[in-house]
């Protein structure tokens, strides 16, 4: 765990902070430029720009902001990650793991603002110390005064009502740095992270969500979920039972037999939420899945970014993935159209280059037998196809945003069970 620091509250103080940190970007620049003539080099922009020392300040500054200045930055290391410098883009991946926590005199009047003065009655015992620290709020583990163990999800203050204009800030940080190349097209990134903050920062809808879900899975034993506890949650504050589990990817040292069940919960888990409840949980991060070692139960945490589909969008994947294993261009295309693809002018070429990859993505549903996920290159060649899409196409046109969130998601379970070199039967679970 990183040490505290104090979350910036206010809107001018984030401002701030990110003009200060555009302040050192540049003298980091000068610094580097001086240092390169000085050993006979002409440097280029690039090179003075990408030092160590400078994509450090930026992940840090991030890191410290948190909220919306932390999430821009995990959601372009996720999706723009391909066209990005790649020291601007392990840097920003670091952003995924984690950030500072709050000192503890900010905790308590976070805590003391929605739970009163009193608010420690509630507890036989509460622990400063978080469990975790994210780029939303930070969890801390408790025991509630009738015996139960309970994880509390605390957000940051300041950080809901700062989500547009840190949006903004960050993306006008990297576009005038030039962290950001010119050709990469964030503009609709930048609007889907403000509305998936803003989301994700209600923590009674993350709430209602997580009881939906619990209901959902009412009966299935595969799966372990907390219990929010309604009379501690508000607005700022989520508080749920403890549920016991390890990181999903250790279980990287258990049995393949193990690691492929797993992988199979998942994956029809996802394909029940499309298909069948229509909500899906679209956040891919590794962290939001423990495995329970003593019951062999999938624990599943975070509902926050959960999204409802309608029964168009749905049908037109059915229609989709219907086609890919018919091997069906025509169908494919159609498809594609329905759930909002093509919308813009396209060329011939640039649509052959889409169908393409969207049958490359449809690689573990085109074999009715186990794919290996741990023994395919399907990642390299997906990342190569969408990048020489967006390079040598020169296709930016965005996918609708529903479809963003959904292949999100598809993307980080091919990634976790490449992680866990699972091997699957990916079109047995496939409900069509």
């Amino acid at each position: 765990m990183a040490a505290g620091s104090k979350v910036p509250a206010h809107r001018f103080s984030r401002l701030g902070s990110l003009a200060s940190l555009a302040g050192r970007v540049a003298g980091g620049m000068l610094a580097e430029g001086a240092r390169q003539l000085a050993q006979g080099k002409v440097p280029a922009k690039t090179d003075m720009l990408l030092t160590p020392a400078n994509v450090r300040r930026v992940a840090d500054q991030l890191a410290h902001l948190r909220g919306a200045a932390m999430k821009v930055g995990q959601l372009l290391s996720m999706d723009a990650g391909d066209m990005l410098p790649p020291a601007l883009s392990d840097i920003l991946a670091r952003l995924r793991s984690g950030a500072n926590p709050m000192p503890v005199k900010q905790l308590a009047a976070v805590l003391q603002a929605d739970w009163g003065d009193n608010w420690q009655q509630h507890f036989a015992d509460f622990t400063f110390t978080p469990l975790a620290a994210a780029s939303i709020g930070q969890v801390h583990h408790a025991y509630h005064d009738d015996g139960r163990r309970l994880a509390i999800k605390i957000q940051y203050p300041g950080v809901k009502h700062s989500i547009d204009s840190d949006v903004d800030n960050v993306a006008t940080l990297l576009r005038i740095s030039g962290l950001l190349p010119a050709g990469v097209d964030y503009q609709s990134l930048l609007q889907e992270a403000k509305l998936q903050l803003k989301a994700e920062a209600d923590y009674l809808q993350e709430a209602a969500y997580l009881h939906e879900y619990r209901q959902l899975l009412a009966g299935n034993s595969d799966f372990l979920l907390p219990e929010p506890i309604a009379e501690l949650s508000t607005a700022n504050i989520l508080a749920m039972t403890f549920v016991d589990g390890v990181p999903v990817e250790s279980l990287v040292e258990h049995s393949q037999a193990e690691r492929d069940r797993v992988m199979q919960l998942l994956l029809a888990l996802l394909f029940r939420e499309l298909f069948e409840f229509g909500l899906v949980q679209t956040d891919p991060n590794f962290a939001n899945y423990l495995y329970n070692t003593a019951s062999g139960q999938l624990v599943l945490l975070d509902f926050g970014a959960c999204r409802r589909y309608s029964p168009q969008f749905i049908q037109g994947y059915r229609r989709l993935f219907t086609a890919a294993l018919a091997h069906d261009n025509t169908a494919i295309a159609q498809a594609l159209s329905d759930i909002g693809f093509f919308s813009q002018q396209i060329m011939p070429e640039q649509k052959q280059a889409v169908l393409k990859l969207v049958t490359m993505a449809c690689e573990p549903l085109m074999q009715d037998a186990v794919f290996d996920f741990g023994n395919t290159d399907l990642a390299l060649r997906l990342r190569e196809a969408g990048t020489a899409l967006s390079l040598q196409q020169n296709y930016w046109h965005a996918p609708p945003a529903d479809a963003i969130f959904l292949h999100r998601k598809i993307a980080g379970l091919y990634l976790l069970a490449a992680r866990l070199k699972a091997r699957v039967n990916v079109r047995a679970l496939l409900p069509l």
